[in-house]
């Protein structure tokens, strides 16, 4: 999917495809199919600049119905697939100070990633295809400075499965550490459903904060948890991909492939 998306504006075909893969092309089509659900050339579809504006337009229905139904929290619209913990403010002072938590590398649908996790829910995910493991593991690192971490690929393996997997749709838990406004913006992270975009300024005005664009920007930068809290759905008014914090390849790879399973 990565090699897809540094080449979409040449809309390599299968045959290309196939060749830098080294699968034959009708395996690759069938394999491709069963994973995203639809075809190579649909899933380069989906990246397109139209295609992305008419996500914008989608997602700034889902926020104005929410607005029109008098939600008191955007994650109500989720809750019964991710549940949310916030640290309490002694926590949050103590910078993870007596937390012994998990974390290890595993491999996804979108490259190695590095997840984190205590007793109480996910800590931290983040992917490795455009920046080091070593890169990662400094920014969990930064979140958490006075945490106990030990290392577990083999659970990190199971988590990550569990996750992607949605098996039976069970809630997926986070224990998020941020400021109170963060923790807003992130929770209407998950207001924007799958194959749908936002941008910062109807996420700032979905808050009542129609000026806190930026504020908002740097918030959605910020998420501990990407994929899972989706910050991939926030792009720029024009259809661009903008910024992300794992690289704007893993961003678009992340895009094509739930906007082509929404389809």
């Amino acid at each position: 999917m990565h090699w897809m998306v540094s080449n979409q504006q040449a809309q390599p075909g299968l045959e290309e495809l196939a060749d830098h893969v080294g699968l034959s092309a009708a395996h690759l089509q069938r394999t491709f199919q069963e994973f995203a659900g639809v075809s190579p050339k649909q899933f380069l579809k989906h990246l397109t600049r139209q295609q992305a504006l008419d996500r914008l337009r989608k997602g700034e229905s889902v926020l104005d119905a929410a607005l029109d139904c008098g939600l008191s929290g955007p994650g109500r619209l989720h809750d019964l697939i991710v549940t949310t913990e916030a640290l309490t403010p002694g926590e949050a002072r103590r910078r993870g100070g007596g937390v012994d938590m998990d974390y290890g590398f595993a491999m996804t649908p979108f490259g190695r990633s590095l997840v984190a996790w205590t007793g109480r829910g996910i800590t931290f995910l983040g992917f490795c295809h455009d920046r080091s493991p070593e890169d990662a593991l400094g920014e969990l690192r930064g979140q958490w400075p006075d945490a106990r971490l030990e290392q577990s690929d083999t659970a990190a393996t199971d988590l990550l499965d569990a996750v992607f997997a949605r098996a039976g749709q069970q809630p997926i838990r986070v224990w998020l550490r941020g400021s109170p406004f963060q923790l807003k913006v992130w929770e209407a992270l998950l207001a924007i459903p799958s194959g749908a975009h936002c941008t910062y300024g109807q996420i700032a005005r979905f808050l009542g904060r129609p000026g806190a664009g930026r504020a908002v920007g740097t918030a959605v930068g910020r998420n501990p948890v990407s994929l899972i809290i989706p910050c991939h759905r926030v792009i720029t008014s024009l259809g661009g991909p903008g910024g992300y914090r794992w690289g704007v390849d893993t961003k678009l790879a992340i895009i094509g492939f739930e906007a082509a399973r929404a389809a």
